[in-house]
């Protein structure tokens, strides 16, 4: 995933394992995860979640949202999330079709983000919240 200018000028890479929150993705070794502080929380930006190798330590969903009250039928899309969440990558291609959107977003290229979650918010998609 790339950052724009704006946005990867928050972000650094870490030079150490110190740090207690982990932006990880499909690269994360097991070895890497055992050098993290106890108490680190790992965040997925990617699409599977990384195998939980700690107990003394925290693991976010990978990227997703709950799904519309209006759905019905819906359990789970991903048997690592809860009832009635779904990926982003599902929501997207759901938003993709309500809004008749046609562009692709593949690899590096990302549609305008704030369209998206605008559009998210309006058709009934909710942030997932994570329980401690």
């Amino acid at each position: 995933m790339k950052l724009n200018t704006k946005l990867g000028g928050k972000l650094a890479l870490s030079k150490n394992y110190a740090h207690k929150i982990w932006l990880v993705g499909d690269g994360l070794t097991e070895e890497e995860q055992l050098k993290a502080p106890k108490g680190t929380l790992f965040i997925p930006f990617s699409q599977f979640p990384p195998k939980r190798m700690r107990k003394d330590c925290f693991y976010h969903t990978t990227p997703a949202m709950m799904s519309p009250t209006s759905f019905e039928n819906i359990d789970s899309c991903e048997n690592w999330l809860p009832r009635r969440a779904m990926s982003a990558w599902r929501v997207a291609g759901i938003l993709h079709a309500l809004e008749g959107w046609n562009v692709h977003e593949c690899g590096h290229t990302i549609f305008d983000i704030e369209k998206i979650w605008e559009a998210s918010l309006q058709h009934g998609f909710r942030p997932l919240m994570i329980s401690p």
